[in-house]
């Protein structure tokens, strides 16, 4: 099981969601409260599962409507994913993958685990 781990940082507040193994799946931007980061995690509960995938990295690809997981190539020639909300902010992003097919697994593991993920807290 899943779970969103909350942490301190010297601007605001930020979330890991970590999978079962303690992998880090997904990051979220700099939050100012506490409040703001709990409703950032409660949309990604929410928009993980709804979520359609808008894969960037195909010539010609489909634009689907939010929320949705965009895939993408960074600078680096890698694979990467964030999952918009609703009104098209960015809620989470993930790591940069070699593979493709390790960037659809990570959506597919946020897409199991948030939604029943723990909320731990951690001081720093």
């Amino acid at each position: 099981m899943g779970k969103f781990v909350v942490k301190t940082t010297k601007t605001g507040f930020v979330f890991n969601l970590k999978a079962g193994n303690g992998e880090v799946i997904a990051v979220s931007e700099v939050y100012t409260t506490e409040n703001a980061c709990m409703k950032g995690i409660a949309s990604v509960k929410k928009n993980a599962v709804a979520a359609k995938l808008e894969d960037q990295t195909v010539e010609g690809f489909e634009k689907v409507t939010n929320p949705k997981f965009e895939v993408y190539t960074d600078k680096a020639g890698e694979f990467r994913f964030r999952l918009k909300a609703r009104n098209g902010e960015i809620i989470a992003t993930g790591e940069g993958y070699k593979a493709k097919a390790s960037c659809l697994n990570g959506i597919d593991s946020i897409r199991r685990n948030a939604p029943e993920a723990e909320i731990v807290k951690i001081e720093e």
